[in-house]
């Protein structure tokens, strides 16, 4: 199973991007076809929608960041989501005591992908490469 990480599932939703399409012939080309995303990464991409929605009193200004909401609910419902579940949750709280110094929502990420026993995709090598065992790749670059 392989779970992509948020900036990854940014570029699938750019119809328009070059790296889209290299990402998706990378998918193809995989042996593993078992790809999914984390609640996680739709509550990150659902913020930034509802977050745009409150800054705005002007309903008309409005209209587009609703337009994305409900494009990005279509989206994930499409996809397979693991759950930040109570296992995750030890997980994370293990990272944590043991001082990992990752923000807390890639955190909760790696920790799902630690009890999954997934490959994480993630443009964000840096942080995620500080996860002790933690399997990570980017094919975006």
């Amino acid at each position: 199973m392989i779970i992509l990480d948020t900036d990854h599932i940014n570029f699938l939703q750019n119809e328009s991007s070059d790296q889209r399409e290299a990402l998706v012939g990378k998918m193809a080309a995989s042996p593993d076809q078992d790809f999914v995303t984390t609640v996680v990464t739709m509550e990150e991409q659902l913020r930034g929608w509802l977050a745009l929605i409150r800054r705005s009193n002007d309903a008309h200004r409005q209209v587009s960041a609703y337009t994305k909401l409900n494009e990005a609910v279509d989206y994930f419902s499409r996809w397979r989501r693991l759950a930040f579940d109570d296992a995750a949750a030890e997980q994370f709280k293990e990272l944590r005591c043991r001082k990992v110094r990752v923000a807390t929502m890639d955190l909760k990420i790696a920790a799902t992908a630690l009890i999954h026993n997934c490959l994480l995709l993630s443009a964000n090598l840096r942080d995620f490469e500080q996860v002790p065992t933690l399997r990570v790749e980017d094919w975006l670059h």
